[in-house]
């Protein structure tokens, strides 16, 4: 069974479903049902047009599901004026559209979010709250809501392009990370955005995904761990991207409409233009951090300031940094073990990474913090 041609074909299937007049929440039951069917049915019988077949299947079981609902014969005259669509199927990409359909007014942002990341990603309510940075119960509950909140909706309104670039940077995200391959598709959706609007932000998404995957090749080892970015092979990186990247930011940051994902991939840049780690410019990536901060406030941007501002002022001016933030923060304490480390203090280097690696969120980051802390402990031992 291709589970990546089902999670491909998902989006343009539930949308299919909305345009006939489903609501939001039933057509996902419904899709749902039928890629349940699909696994059952096609390594024996494959399908000659699997979107089409998918679409049936899907607008049979929401039938079934509201056969008794006086709107019943409303949606199948709708069904019955509208072919099911084949893989060819609309100039328009129904995937993107569909983005822009869970960004309805009447969601919030991070609702709009999290329901586009769950019925058009794919991700489980697990992963989009660890995206998110909330427990998985607290999204369980957004995602419900979300739903309960555009049944019945006809979705015909654009939503707000900020949060689709939100959710496509989630989503891009979520696949650099591992858990889930979705790098390419967010690439290939924010590339077709930023071609259909006139928007400095989509652009600046798009430089920002293009210039981190140029990097992927020598993001891990052959053994599967991590390696960081101060001891990849740069040799390994896409130029090609690195240049596409780099030219796309400087047309959009001509347009003077500084943005936060502007200003990500500014820093990305950086990084790319540096042939080795030790000739980064970390002052100026601490400068396109302070627009960070001062466009967002976010925590998790300071965080990584602290980083950069050990690299750039010292350690000992990092940790001054960081002990303004809160220690719950994700990889805080990974960040101070490495501040630690620099600093000479490798005692407490050690045991800060390995209760980073306790902490961690998924088992490649977690073997990583483990043998930076092995790796101290073996040296204090000599």
């Amino acid at each position: 069974m291709d589970e990546a041609l089902l999670r491909s074909l998902t989006p343009g299937v539930l949308a299919a479903l909305v345009r006939r007049g489903a609501d939001f929440a039933a057509a996902e039951d419904a899709v749902q049902d039928a890629l349940v069917e699909a696994v059952r049915v096609w390594p024996a019988d494959p399908p000659r047009d699997p979107k089409g077949w998918l679409v049936t299947v899907a607008w049979r079981r929401f039938l079934d599901a509201t056969r008794a609902d006086t709107a019943r014969r409303r949606r199948e005259d709708l069904a019955g004026q509208e072919p099911a669509p084949g893989p060819s199927a609309g100039a328009a990409d129904d995937t993107l559209r569909l983005y822009f359909l869970c960004a309805h007014p009447s969601l919030t942002p991070s609702s709009a979010v999290a329901l586009t990341l769950r019925a058009v990603g794919g991700l489980t309510t697990r992963q989009i709250a660890r995206a998110y940075l909330v427990p998985e119960a607290t999204m369980a509950q957004r995602i419900s809501r979300a739903k309960r909140t555009v049944s019945g909706v006809r979705l015909d309104r654009p939503g707000d392009v900020a949060t689709v670039l939100r959710v496509l940077y989630l989503v891009f995200n979520e696949g650099y990370s591992g858990d889930v391959d979705l790098a390419a598709e967010a690439i290939r959706l924010t590339r077709q955005l930023a071609a259909a609007i006139d928007h400095p932000e989509a652009a600046g998404l798009l430089a920002l995904m293009l210039l981190h995957h140029a990097r992927r090749a020598a993001r891990t080892a052959p053994d599967g761990s991590l390696v960081p970015l101060a001891e990849q092979d740069r040799g390994l990186w896409d130029t090609r991207a690195v240049a596409e990247g780099v030219g796309i930011l400087q047309r959009a940051l001509a347009r003077d409409r500084l943005g936060e994902f502007q200003a990500q991939a500014a820093i990305a840049a950086l990084h790319a233009d540096a042939r080795t780690a030790a000739e980064t410019d970390w002052p100026q990536i601490v400068e396109w951090y302070d627009e960070l901060v001062r466009l967002t406030g976010s925590p998790v941007v300071r965080l990584n300031r602290a980083v950069a501002l050990g690299e750039a002022d010292g350690p000992r001016a990092g940790l001054a940094a960081l002990a303004a933030l809160d220690d719950a923060l994700p990889r805080h304490t990974a960040v101070a073990a490495y501040l630690h480390e620099r600093a000479g203090d490798l005692g407490a280097a050690a045991l800060l990474y390995a209760e980073a690696a306790r902490k961690a969120p998924n088992l490649a980051e977690r073997d990583h913090l483990t043998r930076q802390a092995a790796r101290l402990n073996a040296r204090g031992r000599r």
